[in-house]
């Protein structure tokens, strides 16, 4: 047989079939820790602490360079659960579900269930061109209303109990997306204090004989207690976390009939 013939007694064909399947092996390895780079560690279910730290399956830390310049660690070891939960688990096995402590409005903020939230950067969102992203409309004036569209500024708000919780005054558009992602809203009997409402959880009635906006998600009353953003004419990322994560728990939480079986 001359020499290096391999292919007289060796089947290539297996081998390949072999070596693509360690490959293969290797690269679901690879990618099942990449993916543990963010939400964990788990947290235990037992007895509320973070589970071991799993050396062979969790890879080390790995600074990540943003767009914007500044640099992220992931995963982060130190990083424990964030403050006490504030709710309780109805039957002692896990995977069992979880219900607020608190009884009153107060739950809707204590991010349970639809109103958990992550702890996001304490900036804006910035654009490509490192302009602040969510911005209302006074700031961002190269933007107008179709006149297609119906204004919702000057329009009432109307909570879940159809009581007025009050007026529209802006709109908050998305620079990179060109589209509005917040209604500022003037709380009814505080003309000085606005709070912001998700434009997913507001229904336009553009067609009823008095145009208003329903939102079921929250009460009248509740409106007070949505979240503020430090600056008037902007939001970071961690407020807008908690401003929609306020509408989700209304989804659950607004009233104790809600939480209750359709059936």
């Amino acid at each position: 047989m001359p020499k290096g013939a391999l292919t007289g007694y060796l089947d290539v064909a297996q081998v390949v079939l072999y070596a693509f399947w360690i490959f293969f092996a290797g690269l679901v390895f690879y990618l099942r820790r990449e993916d543990r780079r963010e939400g964990y560690p788990l947290e235990s279910e037992v007895h509320g602490g973070l589970k071991g730290w799993d050396w062979l399956f969790v890879p080390s830390p790995k600074t990540f360079l943003l767009a914007d310049g500044s640099a992220v660690l992931a995963p982060r070891p130190h990083e424990g659960p964030v403050g006490e939960l504030k709710a309780v688990k109805l039957e002692p096995w896990p995977g069992a579900p979880i219900v607020p402590t608190s009884t009153d409005d107060s739950r809707l903020a204590d991010g349970i269930g639809p109103g958990a939230y992550a702890l996001r950067a304490e900036r804006p969102d910035l654009t490509w061109e490192g302009k602040t992203r969510i911005v209302p409309m006074r700031v961002a004036d190269e933007f107008t209303v179709s006149a297609d569209d119906p204004d919702p500024r000057g329009l009432p708000v109307y909570g879940a109990d159809r009581v007025l919780a009050g007026t529209v005054t802006e709109i908050w558009v998305d620079r990179g997306e060109s589209l509005p992602r917040y209604y500022e809203m003037e709380l009814e009997g505080a003309r000085d204090r606005t709070v912001l409402i998700p434009v997913t959880f507001a229904d336009v009635q553009r067609f009823s004989r008095h145009k208003k906006i329903i939102v079921e998600a929250l009460l009248a009353r509740q409106f007070a207690g949505v979240p503020q953003h430090r600056d008037p004419d902007s939001i970071t990322l961690r407020e807008e976390e908690r401003v929609i994560a306020y509408f989700g728990a209304g989804t659950l939480y607004a009233t104790d009939d809600r939480q209750e079986p359709l059936l």
